[in-house]
């Protein structure tokens, strides 16, 4: 009765009180009559809803919500839950700018799955941030994305540490012209983000201006980041912190050395390296050939400006005849360069990279681990690309750190579904958001009762139903343990589920450990 009533209502004119008329289209199928119902509720992500059951049997988006700052004095003002929910949808949803809101506005199924009232306009989501300072949006963020990772950095895994760069079209808050590859002479934002490796999750992301890129602007974040993982007994600190040449220099070194922090950095081609570079080439006691082909050999450095000497780790790999990169001369040409930083020897020639380390890993494994970084770079590119990382810019950069920190934060809890859902392996979000997103529901309300029909839309249907049992097994083991333990954590308990569940599919932490030669 209710259903019928509301499809009456719906198909009123306001005005005429009569229905309008149906649409006559010839298609190329043939002759539709197409009837307008705006009324309906709907929703193009009808497995939203499992998604919701996640957020609401683990509690962080409660959590995440009663813990914004956000307050409002008028009456007619929108609920900080109903503002904080639109910016998730819009997230999930792939978007990238604020005007892209507008696509979920008629979404009362979403609205209702995440127990908002409604799904705000644009500019309501914008001047909302927009109350929120810089301070206070670090101490109510920062947490937030520590605790969606935590608990489940109990066994060894790897820090890693890069810069990437957001281009910018407008005249934004520290819109600066830096290091910009991808688009040079472009104005950017710079995004350092600090990564767990293997896990693929978002420790946090500093957003600064074009010009500070280099690795002095990160420093002071990455030693907060190691403190608040702490020391100790309860230590949830790396085994390794990781990154490429911008982080190889005597800040960070020092910043890492003063926690005895072990890290593992690519240094720049400098003169100072390219001279030991030629030195050891000449030395006979390259070690065997990996299962990359690659060789290595130690030695000890103090480059100019560092406090002491430290080990360095020289990897090399033969370049195959033929292999080059294009390479622009004058902005105009293409011109054939050879891959990367390279050295002739004989008939030979070897490209190589230099690292600076301080684990206590045995060199064959110095190679592989710097190889593994290659999983976190598709990462950053997954961020930026799929997760709207480099979108919702505004003028003022503090709701750009806002909403990057957000989008890092929704991230690593759709990270952590997916992962509940398929143990096995992972999936980036142009895939598994399609998968577990994407369905038509139309919800049909009943005796105070809503049901959902979904309609898969997506050529993999088949797969929903397994995915969906992983994820209810996971749900209700955390509510058992919940009911044991009224104090339980339960997003805690979730994490540790997830972890034991994937491990197999991760590896144990490869290097052994052994000492490496003194200098």
């Amino acid at each position: 009765m209710g259903d019928a009533k509301r499809r009456r209502q719906g198909a009123l004119i306001q005005g005429g009180g009569q229905a309008d008329p149906p649409e006559v289209v010839d298609t190329l199928g043939g002759r539709m009559h197409v009837r307008w119902d705006q009324g309906a509720a709907a929703t193009p992500h009808g497995q939203l809803v499992y998604f919701a059951e996640f957020l609401a049997a683990t509690g962080v988006f409660e959590r995440w919500v009663s813990s914004c700052p956000l307050e409002y004095r008028s009456g007619n003002a929108p609920n900080k839950r109903d503002v904080l929910g639109t910016l998730m949808l819009g997230l999930l949803g792939g978007h990238r700018r604020y005007a892209h809101i507008t696509a979920l506005r008629g979404d009362a199924v979403a609205a209702q799955a995440l127990g908002m009232n409604k799904v705000v306009s644009e500019d309501a989501l914008r001047r909302a941030l927009e109350r929120i300072d810089e301070a206070t949006s670090t101490a109510w963020m920062r947490p937030a994305l520590m605790h969606s990772v935590r608990e489940s950095l109990g066994k060894p895994w790897i820090l890693d540490i890069d810069a990437s760069i957001k281009p910018l079209y407008g005249r934004q808050e520290g819109a600066e012209l830096g290091y910009n590859p991808g688009k040079p002479g472009r104005p950017s934002h710079t995004l350092h983000t600090f990564w767990v490796g293997n896990l693929r999750l978002v420790l946090d992301v500093q957003v600064s201006a074009g010009k500070q890129h280099a690795s002095v602007h990160a420093k002071a974040a990455l030693g907060r980041l190691l403190d608040e993982l702490g020391d100790g007994p309860d230590s949830r600190r790396p085994m390794l912190v990781r990154g490429d040449s911008g982080y190889g220099n005597e800040g960070i070194l020092v910043e890492l050395e003063s926690r005895d922090q072990p890290y593992l950095l690519r240094l720049r081609q400098t003169a100072n390296v390219q001279r030991l570079v030629a030195q050891l080439f000449a030395r006979q006691d390259w070690s065997r050939p990996d299962n990359q082909g690659c060789q290595m050999v130690e030695d000890w450095l103090q480059l100019q400006g560092w406090s002491k000497k430290r080990r360095v780790v020289v990897v090399r790999q033969r370049i195959k005849d033929g292999i080059a990169r294009e390479r622009r001369v004058n902005g105009k040409q293409l011109k054939l360069d050879l891959a990367g930083p390279s050295v002739h020897e004989g008939e030979r020639l070897w490209e190589y990279a230099v690292m600076v380390t301080d684990a206590k890993y045995p060199i064959e494994a110095i190679g592989q681990l710097y190889r593994d970084r290659a999983d976190c770079e598709n990462g950053f590119d997954e961020l930026k690309n799929q997760w709207g990382l480099s979108g919702f810019t505004t003028h003022d950069i503090n709701r750009c750190q806002t909403t990057a920190r957000a989008c890092a934060l929704v991230y690593n809890w759709w990270s952590w579904y997916f992962r509940a859902a398929n143990p096995g392996a992972r999936m980036e979000a142009i895939t598994s958001r399609p998968l577990l997103l994407a369905a038509v529901g139309r919800a049909a309300h009943s005796g105070g009762q809503t049901t959902l029909y979904l309609t898969p839309m997506q050529g993999k249907a088949n797969r929903l139903k397994p995915l969906i049992a992983n994820i209810h097994a996971a749900l209700q083991h955390v509510k058992a343990a919940a009911e044991q333990f009224k104090s339980a954590d339960r997003w805690g308990l979730l994490l540790r589920y997830v972890s034991d569940k994937i491990a197999p599919s991760l590896g144990p932490f490869r290097p052994s450990i052994g000492l490496p030669a003194t200098g």
